[in-house]
């Protein structure tokens, strides 16, 4: 049997949670058969000597955890059981159940919310595009010297021959800081602008438009986020692509800044934004979407009643298709970048008339769609792996109700 009561905490916000017998207080108050004999015989004697002992105001100034009489009162069923008390979120003096979330309880749209949101992020790039760097050298590598590395099997054969097995991972820093830095930025600054956009036209129109309020709150997410990853990804192309320039990123980026200075590190800013915002915007957009599109006419139970398996699978599935579109839309931005941070002084026209149009289009899309693909399906998994973590819902699928957000009004 399941009791309700109500408990002020001391100082703070106060939140709801559920404590059962193997939560925070003595075993003996949980059955009414343990109870002590000056508590009583049976559990409805208990409560009501209990009740009687002490009175709701008193309690909730004399008790530390500001546990109310009125809890124990409030049901016939006696002490036995669960039931629910409020726990203070600020100065917490309970034990947590060991169920409950790493964190607490995060309101959504909190700054709380929004940091955790950007730490996840920070976790998915910044693992993933550190995992496919062999992959990402090769495929730079075939962007820049197409006539020596004419194939994906042959260009991993080649990097091995020429540089070993070390080769492959050339550049892994630059990649790791960078990515750890920009998907903070894309997954945090994502979810903010998202809410923001949403209060600013409102709940109707939020469902109405809420692809568009998607695509604007990732691309605005992007520019800020490819702010902080230009002067590394420059770096990283250097390295990968020019053997001997620099062993990585300690060496490599004042190296740059010696040849180029500091303008060097944000001459390709302009071709980053044209391969990632509109790359973000697909990778959201679609994800969103895919993920709604896949509970309605895939899954056969609602959202909230699938396991957090079932929907990690969900976030994969819909984290590859989105992976695959993102990479045809951005890869013609993806080679200028490439172009222009392994070619001194050059210039997107000049970048565009040496390459050609099909090359600008075509030349490494292949191993990039592979590459993309996999990195984002494996992006969102462990994004919302870690949302499941600290006790947020998974991304997409369900419209949020804005009204359980702070500030909202009611």
């Amino acid at each position: 049997m399941e009791q309700q009561g109500t408990a002020t905490g001391i100082g703070g916000d106060i939140r709801t949670q559920k404590i059962g017998a193997s939560g925070l207080l003595p075993q003996y108050l949980y059955s009414a058969h343990k109870l002590p004999s000056f508590l009583g015989s049976s559990a409805s004697s208990s409560s009501s000597s209990f009740a009687s002992g002490f009175s709701p105001k008193s309690s909730l100034k004399n008790s530390v955890l500001g546990i109310s009489a009125a809890a124990a009162a409030s049901s016939s069923g006696g002490i036995g059981g669960d039931f629910t008390v409020e726990n203070p979120k600020k100065n917490n003096f309970m034990i947590p159940a060991a169920s409950e979330p790493p964190f607490g309880k995060i309101p959504l749209y909190s700054t709380e919310y929004f940091l955790l949101c950007g730490f996840g992020g920070l976790l998915c790039c910044g693992l993933t595009h550190t995992a496919v760097t062999p992959v990402d050298v090769v495929k730079c590598n075939m962007q820049i010297a197409p006539q020596k590395y004419s194939s994906i099997s042959g260009g991993f054969g080649l990097v091995v021959k020429e540089e070993g097995v070390a080769g492959l991972f050339r550049g892994w820093a630059p990649t790791f800081f960078g990515y750890c830095i920009q998907g903070a930025c894309k997954y945090g600054f994502y979810e903010y602008f998202k809410k923001q956009y949403s209060d600013y036209v409102g709940p109707q129109n939020a469902v109405k438009y809420k692809t568009l309020i998607y695509l604007a709150g990732s691309a605005s997410a992007e520019v800020i986020a490819d702010v902080g990853l230009c002067p590394f990804e420059a770096v990283k192309v250097r390295v990968q692509t020019q053997p001997g320039f620099a062993k990585g990123l300690s060496d490599g980026m004042p190296k740059l800044i010696a040849s180029d200075g500091f303008g060097g590190l944000y001459k390709g800013l302009v071709p980053l934004w044209g391969r990632q915002i509109p790359y973000t915007m697909m990778k959201f957009a679609t994800f969103e979407s895919t993920v709604e599109a896949l509970y309605k006419y895939v899954v056969p139970i609602p959202k909230e009643e699938c396991t957090s398996v079932t929907q990690l699978g969900v976030s994969f599935a819909a984290g590859y298709i989105a992976g695959i579109a993102c990479a045809i839309i951005s890869h013609p931005a993806d080679n200028l970048v490439s172009f222009l941070n392994n070619a001194k002084g050059a210039t997107v026209a000049q970048a565009v008339e040496q390459m050609g149009i099909t090359a600008l289009f075509t030349r490494g899309l292949p191993l990039r769609i592979v590459m993309i693909g996999t990195l984002t399906a494996a992006q969102w998994v462990i994004y919302d792996a870690f949302k499941v973590f600290i006790g947020l819902p998974t991304t997409g699928g369900m419209v949020e109700d804005v009204k359980d957000a702070p500030g909202a009004a009611h």
